[in-house]
C-alpha cells in the first residue's frame, strides 16, 4: 500500500488504497459502504459520529 490513511481521506478513497478497509471499518460499527455520504466523509468524520478510537482505526487500516 504506498498510499498512507489519514483522518482527511475519504471513505472512498480509502477503500481505494485498502481493498480491506470495508470490512475494517464494519468491524469497527460503520457500514460506510451503504452510507450515502461515504463518497465525501472522510475517516475522521465517519469515527467521531461513530464514537471509536481514530488512531487505532488508522493504525489498523494502515497496517
Amino acid at each position: 500500500m504506498a498510499e498512507k490513511i489519514t483522518e482527511n481521506t475519504t471513505i472512498f478513497e480509502a477503500l481505494q488504497i485498502n481493498p480491506n478497509a470495508g470490512e475494517i471499518l464494519q468491524r469497527h460499527g460503520m457500514h460506510c459502504l451503504g452510507c450515502a455520504l461515504a463518497h465525501g466523509e472522510t475517516v475522521g468524520e465517519a469515527v467521531g459520529v461513530h464514537g471509536q478510537d481514530l488512531q487505532a482505526i488508522l493504525d489498523e487500516l494502515n497496517a
